[in-house]
């Protein structure tokens, strides 16, 4: 049975807090290991829920875990005695498909479960296997056994592929699979947010040869083979984005040590422009200022403004349900408008049992009306992205809060309430509260 966090809120968070790897970067280089028989060793791994189970999917396969220090792996997929996914594993994160790519280039045939993960709307797999097809591969979908066929009983061929949509996944399986084809496959409306960038970084050190990274065309010489190496994942971007949005709804000054700079010309463009947040970079730390006086900018001519999300380099859409919580305590008005999934919004209902002034207009657009009290409330976690946005939202309440189903936050952030504690918050992790209603 999952754990629950009970949160005081209103109590003021200070000091420096060091995000750990990025787990959108972590899932596709822990996948990338099945394109060699070499070790690979991946530092910066954060623990997280999502982590933990894709070591077991690959495990499954025949992966071997030479060494687990924590945030250091070394793994080697010397052997791999299986080409089906574990379904019970497979089903619980949506990360289990960046395996197909990997396996079907290396063993020329997988069989998997559609993918689980976050409930937050439709999340089409199609983009992954038109990819697949383009590149020679044989696709059967079993709607009786909810399975999915893929081989290349002649090899997978290099082309010029145009992906139907800048699908982050999908970017990442076909670039696995492309690296190990020989001849040069290229990827055109490619995605390109910064854990594709650490991949390609990694895919390059196994001796892959790829041109264009960070664009959203990508240009693959295929190897022969791939070796291993010692690599690291990037900070958190998500991460960082969350505390960022705590720092500003909460009093006390915050540090957030070792960010990309490089990575936050949106988010803080956003959190400063659109929401009045004070925060600034010193140096690699993006410091959230302890003085805050939250404010919607409004567009030219006092048109009410928008906060919306888009492929990178746009508003990341994970950050959007953060953005969501402080637009409730900056005053104006504001139109959330999250493009990609249809469901992400809908635990708005929680903010505003909680005392937010939201209409939500429809599954993918919100009017938040600011400032608002917020009160505790007992809620449950829907998801990764929106459990860390109600807890953001019970540390600004008044009084306690207590919320449910915190499996989900843990599949995305390490050590939370660890790091919050550190801060000055009260919040304790229990298996069962004396009260619990939801």
């Amino acid at each position: 049975m999952s754990d629950y966090f009970v949160i005081q809120g209103q109590r003021p968070l200070q000091g420096e807090v060091r995000v750990t790897g990025n787990k959108n970067a972590a899932l596709p280089m822990l996948a990338a290991v099945l394109l060699t028989d070499e070790p690979v060793v991946l530092h910066n791994t954060p623990r997280i829920g999502d982590v933990k189970t894709m070591l077991q999917l690959l495990q499954a396969l025949g992966v071997e875990i030479l060494s687990n220090g924590g945030a250091s792996i070394t793994l080697q997929a010397r052997n791999i005695h299986s080409h089906k996914l574990e379904r019970a594993l497979a089903t619980q994160i949506r990360a289990s498909i960046l395996l197909v790519g990997p396996m079907l280039a290396r063993e020329g045939r997988v069989t998997f479960p559609p993918p689980g993960g976050d409930v937050i709307g439709r999340r089409r797999i199609d983009t992954h296997l038109l990819a697949f097809e383009a590149m020679g591969a044989v696709v059967e979908v079993d709607p009786v056994r909810h399975l999915i066929e893929i081989e290349s009983p002649r090899g997978l061929h290099a082309r010029d592929i145009f992906l139907d949509e800048a699908s982050v996944t999908a970017t990442e399986n076909a670039l696995m699979a492309a690296a190990l084809t020989p001849g040069v496959t290229v990827l055109r409306n490619a995605a390109s947010e910064p854990h594709i960038q650490n991949l390609c970084r990694m895919l390059k050190g196994m001796g892959a040869r790829i041109e264009g990274v960070g664009t959203n065309t990508l240009t693959i010489q295929g190897a022969e083979r791939l070796h291993g190496g010692e690599f690291t994942i990037g900070p958190d971007l998500l991460e960082v984005g969350s505390f960022l949005g705590l720092g500003a709804v909460t009093p006390g000054e915050l540090r957030i040590k070792d960010v990309r700079p490089d990575e936050l010309r949106m988010v803080m463009h956003v959190f400063r422009h659109r929401l009045g947040v004070n925060c600034w970079l010193d140096g690699t730390d993006l410091v959230v200022g302890e003085e805050q006086d939250l404010q919607v900018e409004m567009d030219v001519g006092g048109a009410v403004p928008k906060v919306d999300d888009g492929p990178w380099p746009h508003f990341p859409p994970d950050l959007l349900s953060i953005a969501l919580v402080v637009a409730t305590q900056a005053r104006g008005t504001v139109l959330v408008h999250e493009k990609m999934f249809e469901s992400r919004l809908f635990f708005v209902d929680k903010l505003i049992n909680m005392g937010a002034r939201i209409i939500l207009c429809d599954p993918h657009r919100a009017v938040v009306v600011g400032p608002s009290q917020l009160y505790g409330q007992t809620m449950s976690s829907p998801d990764i992205r929106a459990g860390m946005a109600l807890v953001i939202a019970a540390l600004a309440a008044k009084g306690e809060s207590v919320i449910a189903n915190v499996a989900q936050i843990d599949r995305g952030y390490e050590g939370l309430e660890r790091k919050l504690k550190a801060l000055g918050a009260g919040i304790e992790r229990t298996s069962s509260p004396k009260s619990l209603v939801i």
